[in-house]
């Protein structure tokens, strides 16, 4: 069948067209030049066939979802949404490469990598879990690259709601990375089967194909179904990658959806397991743990009251800046610092700031006392029956250190909370390493987190790069 030519861009006010980046089977995308701020953005057409009443309602899902989503540092960013002139719906977002989907069946991508990847769009997934949305469409093409090499997820163009079971809901998929019981019309998505297509496209990130695709073989549609069907994916065949991360994968892709991991964050944690083996940095999962305080102007205007808001915050590493969509009342957020005990002194690290609301300067100091209160209140409550890291090491290597501690008790679903230079990162190994210059003095605290809580942080332990060990 012959390729479709793309259609004309539409006239966008503010934004002038420069190219046409890509086609489907819905939508056209298009590279335009944005006037103001001038920058270069991608732009999704709808075709103007496919366009009617139910189409515009599932474009402005998708708009609204990602617009939701997208201050996840993993996620696309999106600008702006909206109709232009000639009736077509379009979508503004940021512009970013697809090299990863071509690369990988090219040449051979490094474990690390692929492993930091995985971590990446695994804490997107999670991202999107929680607040109730499935993307059902995770493959290789759908991971794209920010100017500044980082893996973003993108497409939610078909993403439905958990638990949503109308049968008049499109379902769309992508065979090679679509799971077994989506395939056969046993389940329009879950959890788990989101689990099997991020295994997969991690997989597929490998091995330069994709699981069940057969090099020089017959790969149809019917045949690629036929064997995810029957299960049982094969190692990558890379000596490189090691067995533990063979068989985590091969677990994920179980053929039956109640062997793989219940959550897409337990497969992230066993590829940060996995780094952790291979004594590589860990990778930062961001995922929503934190209570952030909030300060929001009362009816009379002149008050500040504080309350919780649930807020993405990176799990380890630093995190991209929150933006604030502005409406109707103005909201101002306030990160006020992470609580650190060392012996028995506690002390607030503070990180940067970004005020919206101007408050009078009292209003300003009992806002900030209030909201650090709240932060030693989250940290401290229901602490007394979680265990206690007490016996942290510190191994120094040429380019790294290596933390270890005995496991004080860990139950399921517990993990540990690493604390480093400001950032945390939550793992269930016992292992964590940090790299860096020659030199330089890394220093940690762990402590474990049970149902959403985290207990009291082990005595900080330090050691240099480069040092004796």
């Amino acid at each position: 069948m012959a390729r479709r030519l793309p259609s004309d861009p539409p006239v966008i006010p503010g934004f002038s067209p420069v190219h046409v980046l890509g086609s489907g089977g819905f939508a056209d995308v298009f590279l335009y030049e944005q006037d103001m701020p001038r920058r270069q953005v991608a732009v999704k057409v709808l075709l103007d066939e496919v366009v009617d009443d139910r189409v515009r309602q599932m474009f402005q899902a998708e708009a609204n979802l990602m617009a939701r989503l997208s201050t996840h540092p993993s996620i696309l960013t999106v600008f702006q949404a909206s109709i232009a002139a000639d009736g077509r719906p379009y979508l503004v977002m940021e512009l970013c490469s697809s090299s990863l989907s071509e690369r990988y069946r090219r040449e051979p991508v490094p474990v690390s990598e692929v492993l930091s990847i995985g971590v990446r769009i695994g804490s997107a997934l999670e991202t999107a879990h929680r607040e109730g949305v499935l993307h059902r469409d995770v493959k290789p093409s759908n991971i794209l690259r920010t100017a500044y090499g980082n893996p973003v997820l993108s497409d939610f163009g078909i993403a439905a709601t958990i638990g949503s079971a109308d049968p008049d809901e499109p379902v769309g998929m992508s065979i090679p990375w679509s799971a077994p019981e989506v395939l056969g019309d046993e389940s329009r998505g879950t959890i788990q089967s989101e689990v099997y297509s991020l295994a997969a496209t991690v997989w597929s990130l490998l091995a330069g194909r994709s699981p069940f695709e057969v090099r020089g073989g017959k790969n149809t549609a019917a045949d690629l179904m036929d064997r995810i069907d029957k299960g049982g994916v094969k190692p990558t065949g890379r000596t490189d990658v090691p067995p533990s991360l063979e068989r985590l994968l091969a677990t994920a892709m179980s053929r039956r959806a109640s062997s793989r991991p219940a959550t897409v964050m337990e497969l992230v944690r066993g590829f940060q397991q996995v780094e952790a083996e291979l004594g590589l940095p860990q990778t930062p999962a961001d995922v929503a743990v934190e209570s952030w305080a909030v300060a929001t102007p009362s009816s009379e205007g002149d008050r500040t009251v504080v309350r919780a808001l649930q807020a993405p915050s990176r799990v380890g590493g630093r995190r991209r800046t929150r933006r604030a969509v502005q409406g109707g009342t103005s909201v101002g957020v306030q990160s006020v610092g992470t609580v650190h005990r060392t012996g028995s002194a506690t002390r607030v690290r503070r990180r940067d700031r970004s005020t919206l609301v101007w408050v009078g300067a009292a209003g300003a100091v009992v806002v900030a006392a209030l909201a650090v209160v709240s932060v030693l209140l989250v940290t401290r409550t229901g602490t007394g029956s979680i265990p206690s890291v007490s016996d942290v090491e510190a191994r120094a290597g040429a380019d790294s250190v290596s933390f270890s501690w005995s496991d004080p008790g860990l139950r399921a679903g517990d993990t540990y909370v690493i604390t480093s230079d400001g950032a945390t990162s939550q793992q269930t190994g016992t292992t964590f390493v940090v790299s860096g210059e020659a030199g330089a003095e890394q220093c940690v605290t762990v402590a474990v987190n049970r149902d959403g809580k985290t207990g009291a942080a082990s005595a900080e332990q330090c050691g240099t790069i480069g040092g004796a060990g």
